[in-house]
């Protein structure tokens, strides 16, 4: 057993001082329980490998078979990590497991459920991309099974609010176009629109209204978009107010 935790040292340094050479070595020798071992940090070597980017060792790392969703002392996994890095090459890497196995299915619900997992701050990796605003990740994960709509697990935010509080018109084109939902709601009943309007983004507010969001859904202080755009012109031109209708008959605002 002291041989496989030195074997694992060497392999954490290596990889940490970019010795591939050496890495690769570990690996190939090492059985796949040992080089799943996390060092103080709860880093695997697969964690550190796709964190400096260091893809062959990636690569090497998955075919062996290790596990790609241990979670370090954040709560990432190393496919966190390569949102958070933006590294399209680790993150197609570690999602080539994604494509289902004939007679294993109980191994593809597992790599769709990795998608779904947390770090500790409530965060998916669908929304470390989003907020790092990088198109061609949020496409990979979504096309690979990432729930598009997956809320955080502190406020409920889907990825779709992220892009609207960034301020990011190209993200929240790219999100609704992929088939998110314009009027998901956050825990306190929030909706993309009840965000962008509290922010008077006039251009996001825009866009959502013309994806068919709903300007009266209410949050849980009972307020519309309509009641928080109260006094800013600019956004109030958007909503319809033409459209009120009480009783079946529509109200007419006069101008």
């Amino acid at each position: 057993m002291e041989t496989c935790k030195q074997g694992t040292g060497l392999l954490h340094l290596a990889i940490i001082h970019c010795m591939d050479s050496v890495a690769l070595c570990c690996i190939a020798q090492l059985p796949k329980e040992v080089l799943e071992m996390q060092n103080d940090l709860f880093q695997t070597p697969l964690h550190l490998s796709v964190y400096l980017q260091q893809s062959n060792v990636v690569q090497e790392l998955i075919l062996k078979g290790v596990s790609t969703a241990l979670q370090d002392r954040n709560g990432n996994t190393p496919l966190h990590l390569a949102c958070e890095q933006q590294s399209l090459e680790c993150a197609q890497l570690l999602l080539q497991q994604q494509e289902p196995v004939f007679g294993k299915p109980l191994e593809y619900r597992r790599s769709l459920k990795n998608l779904q997992l947390q770090n500790w701050q409530g965060f998916t990796c669908l929304h470390i991309s989003t907020l790092k605003g990088n198109l061609q990740l949020m496409a990979l994960l979504v096309n690979s099974g990432a729930d598009i709509n997956v809320q955080d697990g502190t406020s409920g935010k889907t990825p779709l609010h992220l892009a609207v509080e960034n301020h990011d018109e190209v993200a929240v084109k790219h999100l609704l176009q992929m088939g998110a939902q314009v009027d998901a709601q956050m825990y306190n009943g929030c909706t993309p629109l009840h965000l962008a309007v509290g922010r008077k983004d006039a251009t996001i507010a825009a866009i959502l209204c013309h994806s068919g969001a709903d300007t009266l859904l209410r949050n849980m202080e009972d307020e519309t978009a309509q009641d928080l755009a109260d006094g800013n012109d600019d956004i109030l031109t958007l909503l319809p107010f033409d459209d009120l209708m009480i009783s079946g008959k529509p109200v007419v605002c006069s101008s």
